[in-house]
């Protein structure tokens, strides 16, 4: 970096359009090699000059929840998500199934049965007889409920007789066969039977992801990778070998498994700038959408029915990870939906005696209450919450939870005010990687049907500068990387986006029209619309 008064030779200048550097306005920026070395400051002779023609530049977007390679593994596989009938849902799955060939697998889906009119499940009878000779695995579009067609669950050893497994639901029938739904744990016994990825397919899938991450304007994620994490870390060891991993890494790996990087003396964010490991990643309960998340109170409609918590959380496995883990530095997060197990996952970092300190995460934090709001701030919790999903999840929500107990789902304005971390990611390939999408969520909370053009709890929205900090600084926190990304400042690595829109002054219900126009990862221009 240059020296107190001067500019050495940079690679790009972007001036003549409005800087928002996260903590106030600019007019210019300098880049020299991968790093900002002047804000406001004069463009050096020779210099490479962007002319911003008025446009809003801002810090590279960092999305703090992604399934990265799973991502870019859908991206070639069946898309169910817009299916907007049972009929069309089979369609798609015939379709792929005759394009992949006889014996393979048909994976991906993400479909969404609130779409159908009247509402139903699916179910394998509605597709064994277009796929008599591929196995069928398709997800629900939370990842916590999937679907298989009878030869799965044939490979799976699923049988009318076969027990629901610890925090998972085999769906069966009036006579008690299986109807081919799995919900959580109940789906590892399908999954544990499909071909795992070879690293070259790995490779292809985390290049596919990179590219959507760079039109998109995502410089850094957190990838919360579960039963595959160490086969995605070699993917992108590779990628960053060759030069080729475009966007900052930070890859959490399951908190079951901890012992595997405290054995080899691993510590939080251990590794450069662009891969980075140290993270663990373990579940309290399941999603709200398939009715498994843990509540302190019934699903509307199902009296026995408070959710599904995780084993390890009720048999206590999971707070002696937590102690172990955290007492060699390692970076918990937890997954918590519910009330309940928010509750639960609170009480544990607690009983840490350094917990306010250590950045202790909780996923999703969908579904609370004014203590659980108050005890987020005060424990110094991060809010790692995903704004796409109220805008989803509110077409139907209350329809599972009621409207006083949606009161405090994706409580956004609530936790800022409490003096609560709030962060916020995509939860990709779950929902949509654009972070335009996630602030137009959390600025509008216009549901996707239509139906809230004000808002959905409308007194949660917060403002555009508080969406883009919990996309930038507030993430860059929440991974241990603030004194290098999250803002446009003197000395920070140079990752920038260029947006086709004002988000300051377009209308809030304009905002999810934005485009990117430009990606600098790493002082370079790796994305042009």
């Amino acid at each position: 970096m240059a020296g107190a008064g001067v500019i050495l030779a940079a690679t790009l200048v972007l001036t003549n359009g409005k800087i928002w550097t996260g903590d106030g306005l600019a007019k210019s920026v300098v880049i020299e090699g991968n790093r900002i070395v002047a804000v406001d400051g004069p463009p050096p002779e020779g210099a490479r000059v962007i002319d911003l023609r008025g446009r809003l530049a801002i810090p590279g977007f960092i999305d703090n929840h992604v399934h990265f390679v799973d991502g870019g593994f859908q991206l070639s596989r069946v898309q169910l998500r817009d299916a907007a009938t049972p009929e069309e849902f089979a369609r798609r799955i015939a379709a792929h199934a005759k394009k992949l060939g006889a014996g393979k697998w048909v994976t991906g889906g993400e479909w969404d049965e609130q779409l159908w009119n009247p509402y139903q499940l699916p179910a394998r009878q509605m597709i064994d007889a277009i796929t008599p000779d591929n196995p069928v695995f398709v997800s629900r579009l939370d990842g916590h409920m999937a679907l298989a067609n009878t030869i799965a669950l044939q490979l799976a050893g699923i049988t009318r007789e076969t027990a629901d497994p610890s925090g998972g639901t085999i769906v069966r029938d009036a006579k008690g066969e299986p109807t081919g739904l799995l919900k959580d744990a109940a789906m590892n016994a399908v999954v544990a039977v499909i071909p795992p990825a070879t690293l070259e397919e790995r490779v292809a899938a985390a290049r596919a992801g990179l590219a959507e991450a760079a039109r998109f304007g995502v410089t850094s994620f957190c990838d919360m990778s579960t039963s595959d994490a160490y086969a995605d870390f070699r993917a992108y060891q590779q990628l960053e070998r060759k030069g080729d991993l475009t966007a900052r890494v930070y890859l959490f790996t399951p908190i079951d498994a901890y012992e595997r990087l405290k054995n080899a003396g691993i510590t939080k964010r251990f590794g450069g700038d662009r891969l980075r490991i140290g993270g663990l990643k373990g579940f309290a309960d399941g999603s709200l959408g398939s009715s498994t998340a843990a509540f302190e109170q019934p699903v509307e409609g199902e009296p026995n029915n408070r959710g599904l918590v995780m084993p390890e959380l009720s048999n206590g496995s999971m707070a002696k990870w937590v102690a172990d883990a955290n007492a060699h530095d390692l970076h918990v997060a937890i997954h918590a939906i519910g009330d309940r197990a928010n509750a639960s996952v609170l009480s544990i970092y607690e009983s840490q005696p350094d917990f306010r300190t250590r950045r202790f995460r909780i996923e999703h934090a969908q579904h609370l209450n004014a203590d659980l709001i108050k005890r987020f701030a005060a424990d110094r919790v991060i809010a790692s919450m995903q704004p796409y999903h109220a805008i989803d999840d509110g077409r139907w929500a209350e329809k599972k939870i009621g409207p006083e107990r949606a009161k405090g789902t994706y409580a956004f304005r609530s936790l800022l005010d409490a003096g609560a971390t709030l962060t916020f990611g995509s939860d990709w390939n779950v929902a949509p990687l654009d972070p335009i999408l996630g602030i137009y969520a959390a600025v509008t909370r216009r549901t996707l049907d239509g139906r809230n053009p004000n808002g959905w709890i409308p007194e949660q929205k917060i403002t555009v500068a508080e969406a883009l900090r919990c996309y930038t600084s507030n993430n860059a926190y929440a991974m241990f990387a603030e004194s290098e990304v999250g803002r446009i400042a003197p000395g920070m690595l140079a990752d920038i986006v260029v947006l086709s829109d004002d988000l300051f002054t377009i209308a809030p219900q304009k905002i999810e029209n934005v485009q990117v126009d430009m990606t600098i990862f790493d002082g370079k221009i790796i994305y042009e619309r």
